[in-house]
């Protein structure tokens, strides 16, 4: 490192790390700033569930979830039906199959975490992020942690004008030079909480921030402008059905295959949709389907109109791995969001 950027690294960590000192936000997971580094059990379990998600819909999950399975031993022994049923909401479903596949890789090494960026990429489902996050955050190592509040602080400081996602190797490097040595896991937790309430995606409290004195961005007096971001491409719409299957007061629910769409959670029957997406899929009963409207869903690279089909059938078991539910409980089955919005129409249909 030039003295030049040994300079411009101790004035940004320095400002960072004094802010964080007296704004740092209280999270489950977090040490308080300049305390010994938190269980990373707990650090390497919020790192999973933020990916993609807020601060704020993590917190009940990992409440529920340390309260179910408070150490990677336990959640490693786990039924894999109840850690999905516990993550219901939370998206990005692969995240969870990942997650106890790395949590019995832990535990069946002895239940310590690696303390290194090397050895947790080495970890089932852990990427170059989550790696680096629980290095600096659980274990104090240096490394250069860059979520998308990172990716807009730094892009803002430094006036980054390559548009994402093309500009992400140069917003490493700049995050690279300006990680510090000492206390990495406060100064990369610094970046997020002034991303996520400071340099936030509009309207940023540029009189708020630590380093606005040094920021390009502000001085260009447009610093909304950054990030720069592609043209966005429209998604493609698929369609597809849902049935619901009543029959004594319970509903047939089905578990998905362990890979692909929302993999391995229980869901009403459908007609394929994930993989043929044009709404031509039978139904897997014979019944007097009735419409119960239809819920509006996107994915990451897709969105999805889903017609939902209700019927009362006769006594048997439908095709298929699957399980009857009491209607009544249906709210408590671990739906993906999807098929909680499906059921929500069917239920109500059948009642008016």
């Amino acid at each position: 490192m030039r003295a030049s950027d040994d300079t411009l690294c101790r004035t940004i960590a320095g400002a960072l790390l004094g802010w964080y000192d007296l704004h740092a936000r209280r999270l489950p997971w977090r040490a308080a700033p300049g305390a010994a580094p938190p269980d990373p059990y707990r650090v390497w379990l919020s790192e999973v569930m933020l990916q993609q998600t807020t601060v704020a819909a993590v917190g009940p999950y990992f409440e529920r979830f340390t309260a179910a399975w408070p150490s990677v031993e336990a959640l490693a022994a786990a039924d894999e039906g109840a850690v999905m049923a516990a993550w219901a909401g939370l998206g990005y479903y692969a995240r969870a199959r990942n997650l106890l596949a790395c949590a019995r890789a832990v535990a069946a090494a002895g239940g310590a975490f690696p303390d290194s960026e090397e050895g947790l990429r080495a970890l089932p489902g852990v990427g170059a992020y989550t790696a680096a996050a629980v290095a600096a955050i659980a274990f104090g190592r240096r490394a250069v942690v860059v979520d998308a509040n990172v990716e807009r602080v730094v892009s803002r400081l430094f006036a980054v004008t390559q548009p994402l996602p093309g500009s992400r190797p140069e917003i490493r490097r700049l995050a690279d030079r300006i990680t510090p040595d000492e206390r990495a896991g406060d100064f990369a937790q610094a970046m997020m909480d002034l991303g996520s309430g400071i340099c936030t995606p509009r309207a940023p409290r540029c009189g708020d921030c630590s380093l606005a004195d040094g920021c390009v961005a502000r001085a260009s007096g447009q610093p909304e402008a950054y990030p720069v971001k592609a043209p966005r491409k429209a998604r493609p719409l698929r369609k597809g059905t849902a049935f619901w299957i009543e029959h004594g007061g319970a509903v047939w629910l089905v578990r998905r295959p362990g890979r692909g769409m929302l993999g391995g959670m229980l869901a009403l029957p459908d007609d394929g949709w994930s993989a043929r997406g044009d709404g031509s899929g039978a139904a897997p009963v014979e019944g007097d389907w009735r419409s119960a409207g239809q819920v509006s869903h996107v994915f990451t690279h897709f969105a999805l109109d889903l017609a939902v089909l209700r019927a009362d059938v006769g006594a048997g078991v439908p095709p298929g791995d699957g399980e009857w539910v009491a209607v009544a409980d249906i709210e408590g089955a671990g739906l993906p969001t999807l098929f909680a919005k499906a059921a929500l129409l069917a239920r109500a249909a059948g009642e008016n």
